[in-house]
């Protein structure tokens, strides 16, 4: 007994041995193992992707991350001065301040296992692949928080059913779609609101089925005279001095069996969103040898990101619900 307790206590695992099992999560985020190169290009690899799908996120003010909050400064402005002065009286003037907002950041990430027979024996680069779908998702998720939060901005219009006015969600029918004249009506309200444009234009973040209802006749000979050189990432066309970029995390809600769309029309610094190229992505690929067990059985590549965002100006944003001739068929996101 005493020679088999022997020979088992060869193969057991030293305290603080490298490559030792524990059931601790190691907090590491840089590979030891990679050459900094191939750290690199997987880095590289996954913000490109991520940033193919970050429709909203081109659109925000962007701001570092400081300490667990985001935060944004905005002076105050001031009344027109329209009482005329009297000759040697000084006036009161006017108090001068500044606007504090902040938002709380959240972090989320996800990750795959690969085994080393799957890495070993596929015909294809499984951890480039994966790679490449984990920046996707990132992307992708990232997107959609920071579209959840502009949604539930206080400015919304409903886009009538014909020469019917609606007046909730709860009422708009597939036949209520985005028009040319409800395009005017709400870059007037931008304009009436004095929201600065973005490189000269308003933009509107726009879902494909609806984009379909909205590109008819008035639409075709708009481009006509257009600008057609696109600005934006995702960009399909412009209409009313307002650029549309199609996404397919424009807002859907089903209501009672049908899609209702919502439709985002954005003046410049409208929101706020924490900068993704700082503390906001990154990518942590972990190999067989460091966590893959005594047999070096799998690795793992994975995302982890802070994000934050929110509302600057909610006179600077405002949310178009209406429905579209896809709205039988489409699912809420």
């Amino acid at each position: 007994m005493n020679k088999l307790l022997l020979k088992l206590q060869l193969f057991a695992w030293s305290e603080g041995q490298a490559g030792a099992p524990t059931t601790n999560p190691v907090n590491v985020t840089t590979q030891a193992s990679m050459s900094p190169t191939m750290k690199t290009f997987y880095d590289t690899t996954l913000l490109e992707n991520a940033r193919e799908t970050m429709v909203f996120t081109q659109l925000g003010e962007k701001q570092a991350l400081k300490g667990n909050k985001v935060e944004w400064r905005k002076f105050n402005t001031f009344a027109k001065a329209l009482t005329p002065l009297q000759e040697g009286v000084i006036p009161s003037g006017q108090n001068f301040g500044m606007t504090k907002i902040e938002a709380e950041t959240t972090q989320h990430g996800d990750y795959v296992a690969v085994s080393d027979r799957l890495e070993l024996e596929s015909y294809d680069d499984v951890i480039f692949g994966a790679t490449e779908e984990m920046g996707a998702a990132e992307g992708e998720t990232y997107d959609t928080l920071t579209r959840n939060i502009l949604v539930g901005g206080n400015s919304v219009m409903y886009c009538p059913d014909g020469d019917t006015e609606v007046a909730s969600r709860s009422n708009v029918t597939k036949t209520c779609i985005l028009t040319p004249d409800v395009v005017k009506k709400a870059a007037t309200w931008l304009k009436k609101n004095k929201a600065p444009k973005i490189n000269g234009y308003y933009v509107a973040v726009i879902h494909p089925s609806v984009a379909h209802d909205l590109r008819g006749k008035e639409w075709e000979e708009y481009q006509k005279y257009a600008n057609p050189t696109p600005i934006f990432k995702g960009e399909i066309g412009e209409l009313h001095g307002v650029r549309f970029i199609e996404s397919n995390n424009a807002k859907i809600w089903k209501e009672d069996g049908t899609c209702v769309y919502a439709t985002l029309f954005l003046g410049a610094k409208s929101f706020g969103i924490l900068d993704p190229q700082g503390e906001g992505m990154e990518m942590i690929i972990k190999t067989k040898e460091q966590i893959g067990g005594p047999l070096n059985q799998f690795g793992t590549i994975g995302y982890k990101f802070c994000h934050g965002a929110k509302i600057l100006y909610q006179e600077r944003l405002l949310r178009v619900e209406s429905g579209s001739s896809f709205g039988d068929v489409d699912e809420a996101n």
